[in-house]
């Protein structure tokens, strides 16, 4: 059997990724004119508002044909739809309002980010420090919590993931556990303690919530409110969310300081990267996580003769790279893809220790 490193944030990989220089280190970026790299970096309402009008709007599209049409299998292209938009849709709008750079008022990104917490399960503030830690030790086995996949990999986990099971089961598990007062033991690594009450206070709200659902079900003897809140939508509609983020870091190196190792870039077409809010360029994102999401593909142009060449396509990702990299890796987990530079680019930084970064001009 192949040897499976530790990835708790409490085990030797934690102190092992401390004494190697690998933990809050400094990382490479490309080279940005700080002019521009300040026009990248403006965030507006705008173009926020009318995305988040527009996803609003599809959602009540989608929930009135749904009713319409229930009981009949017209309703199901319809669920096909509002699950996409809950249970796939809504993580790209966690992690944009997450990271505040949505939209430009505060109270806005608070708000949709709350309430696409809620629809995909996720507890406001112990994902909003775990999406901290994951960008300071991204893929940096011990430090970062949001590994999807570990060495060697379970396909069948993966293959469950598509389903929304393993999603929904463990966040229910984790809101019963918030709800009476309690972290986990690796949450407690990187939620400060501050913020527990939060947690809490949180869980107890969206556990709320999702019993209201139940209840309602049951009085109405419908089993509408359930498929359009809580778990049902989470799952039934997780699989296109799970889809893109599987291309995101699955093949790549781990323990390394350079985003071009560690993270990839797809392109998308335009229906996917409204619903993914153009975390496709993720190696843009992962260097410089302060740009909105608005402003990537302009982030791309300016760094992509410094980093590998994107993968044309998801088929593209998933047939030339991570499906061929996540079967090597069951018997293999040491295999890691080194997608290539342009010879315009600076050589890739240390994979351990500290990096040199590049500064901007």
């Amino acid at each position: 059997m192949p040897m499976k490193r530790d990835y708790s944030l409490v085990g030797p990989e934690n102190a092992a990724a401390v004494s190697k220089g690998l933990a809050n280190a400094q990382w490479y970026r490309c080279a940005v004119p700080r002019k521009q790299m300040k026009e990248l970096m403006q965030r507006s309402d705008a173009a926020a508002i009318r995305d988040t009008i527009l996803w609003v709007l599809l959602f009540i599209l989608f929930a009135a044909g749904a009713t319409y049409f229930w009981g009949t299998w017209i309703c199901v292209p319809f669920f096909i739809g509002y699950g996409v938009l809950y249970g796939s849709s809504s993580d790209s709008r966690w992690h944009e309002c997450g990271h505040g750079t949505a939209f430009k008022t505060r109270w806005l990104n608070d708000l949709v980010y709350k309430v696409a917490c809620f629809m995909i399960m996720r507890d406001p503030e112990v994902w909003r420090w775990s999406h901290t830690r994951h960008h300071t030790d991204t893929i940096i086995v011990g430090r970062d919590p949001e590994i999807a996949v570990q060495r060697p990999p379970s396909l069948w986990k993966v293959a469950l993931y598509f389903f929304g099971w393993p999603t929904a089961y463990v966040a229910l598990k984790k809101l019963v556990i918030h709800s009476a007062g309690r972290l986990l033991p690796d949450e407690a690594t990187w939620v400060p303690e501050s913020e527990w009450p939060k947690v809490y206070r949180d869980a107890r709200i969206f556990l709320a919530i999702h019993i209201a659902a139940v209840v309602a079900a049951i009085a109405f003897h419908s089993w509408l409110p359930v498929m359009f809140v809580g778990p049902l939508p989470l799952m039934y509609g997780a699989w296109l969310g799970v889809y893109f983020g599987l291309t995101q870091h699955i093949g790549l190196a781990e323990d390394v300081l350079d985003h071009r190792l560690c993270a990839r870039t797809v392109y998308m077409n335009p229906i996917f990267r409204f619903l993914y809010l153009n975390m496709n360029y993720h190696v843009e994102h992962h260097m410089f996580p302060m740009v909105p999401y608005h402003a990537l593909p302009k982030l791309h142009q300016a760094i992509k003769a410094d980093t590998p060449t994107p993968c044309a396509s998801t088929i593209e990702a998933y047939f030339g790279e991570i499906l061929p990299a996540l079967w090597r890796q069951r018997n293999d987990p040491g295999y890691t893809i080194r997608r290539p530079l342009p010879s315009s680019a600076t050589p890739y930084a240390a994979t351990s220790g500290p990096a040199v970064a590049v500064p901007a001009e």
